[in-house]
Formats: structure tokens, sequence, C-alpha cells
């Protein structure tokens, strides 16, 4: 999961230290498309592995990795709406980081199937949605209405975040470079970071100002019910008991 992190944060932060041309043009796309499918093969894997996923967890991976393709046309294309996104916020939660990564990346995977939305930009949005996933597994403890409202900031601030990430996939080729907010290879970090900040405010705030919203009104309303589901499914899905030996009693 380190390295499909490493990989997803190389591919959306290159125009910060590689020009047009010698990265992210034509052949990038599909590279790492390749690559993140052999990534998150090994996340799995490793999950299985180390007893993170069983065969319950991969059924209800295929069933939320569903759920979320079907959800997804209901809100996307209408002022940056998203009903996609707090079903991995609270996934993540329940069943931890890895299952989180993986299942951002199937979900917009079957989706793109489904909506034939398949292009350059799909390895980016699996990406994208492979990290808010990810990083909800990572959140502090917290119980009942902490939980939830926690969940509910963090879904809203994943909408920016998700938004601020694709910005990224295609700022480089998508302005007239004479504009100030145009990426220009050569500027010093700090000018190059400034120009993509404005870009970002100028383009998309209020698209991401949308998928915020709908992030933190879906997990404070289904959260407290879709966390009890989940965590009753983990508990089932548990059906192997941990082995312990002791001393036979002496009679």
């Amino acid at each position: 999961m380190t390295l499909a992190a490493l990989l997803g944060a190389v591919a959306f932060f290159w125009p910060f230290v590689v020009a047009p041309g010698k990265f992210g043009s034509n052949y990038a796309p599909p590279l790492i498309f390749g690559v993140l499918l052999v990534l998150v093969l090994c996340v799995v894997l490793s999950e299985i592995a180390e007893g993170g996923i069983g065969s319950k967890a991969l059924a209800m991976l295929g069933v939320l990795s569903a759920v979320n393709a079907a959800l997804r046309p209901l809100g996307a294309g209408t002022a940056g709406v998203e009903t996609v996104f707090f079903v991995l916020v609270l996934a993540g939660r329940v069943y931890g980081p890895g299952f989180g990564f993986t299942l951002g990346c199937t979900s917009l995977f079957a989706s793109a199937l489904i909506t034939g939305g398949v292009g350059p930009w799909m390895p980016y949005q699996m990406f994208g949605c492979a990290f808010v996933g990810m990083l909800a597994g990572f959140l502090p403890r917290a119980t009942g209405r902490r939980e939830v409202l926690m969940l509910a900031i963090y879904g809203s601030l994943s909408g920016y975040l998700f938004g601020f990430l694709l910005n990224l996939s295609f700022w480089p080729f998508s302005l007239d470079p004479n504009s100030s907010i145009a990426y220009l290879p050569g500027l010093p970090f700090t000018e190059q970071w400034h120009r993509y900040l404005a870009f970002d405010l100028a383009t998309s705030l209020g698209w991401d100002t949308g998928r915020a919203v709908t992030n933190f009104v879906c997990v404070l309303l289904a959260g407290p019910a879709v966390l009890t589901t989940f965590r009753r499914a983990a508990r089932k899905a548990r059906f192997r008991a941990p082995v312990r030996f002791a001393e036979p009693r002496r009679t």
C-alpha cells in the first residue's frame, strides 16, 4: 500500500519536478493504470495473508464496489454533488486502510465501465478515491456521535482533497501558457505552487464545495446506520475463532 501511495503521489505531483513531455503525456496514464492494478492486487493479497481480508470480506468488497458504481451516476455532473464518497469513508473506517484503498480503486473502475467513463483520467480518479478510503482507515479512535461528526468533517475535507488532486492531472495541459495561473516549466516550486493554488480556487472551488457538502450531509445522516451495518458484517465475517492452547486440567 505504501508503494501504491508513492506511485499516486508521483502521478499527481510530477508537474512540480518534471517538465511536460517527459512524464504525464500520452504514455503515462496507461502505464500508471497498469502499475496501479498490479499494486491493488498486491494490497489485496497482502491483506489476505495477514488475515485482514477473508472470503467474506472479499465478497463485501465486491458488493460495495457494485453499490458505489450504481450510486455514482446518481450525483455526478450536478453542481459537484457526488454520492460515492460517503461509502468509501465509512467502509475505510470500519474495514481498514487496505480495504478502503482497494474499494476506492475497484469502485471507480466498475463505475467507469458502467458509465463509459474510461479515459486517461480514470487512473487518477481511482487513485483519488483510493486515498479517500485509505486515509479514513487511519483516523483516530472515537465512538458515538463524536465518531460520526469526525467522519463527516473528514468526508467534507476529502471532497476538497479529491478535487485538488484531480486538477493536478490536467492542469499542465489545460491553459494558455500566457495565463497567470498556467503551468510554466522551470519555475521555482513556490511560484509554481502559487499558480496551482490560484488555478484550483478559480476553476473548481464551487464544484468541490458541492462535493464536500454532499459528503458531510450523507455521512451525518446515514453514518450511524451504515457504520452499525458494516460492523455487524465485520463481526460475522470472523467465522474462525482464534486458536488458543492451554494446559489440560488435572482431575
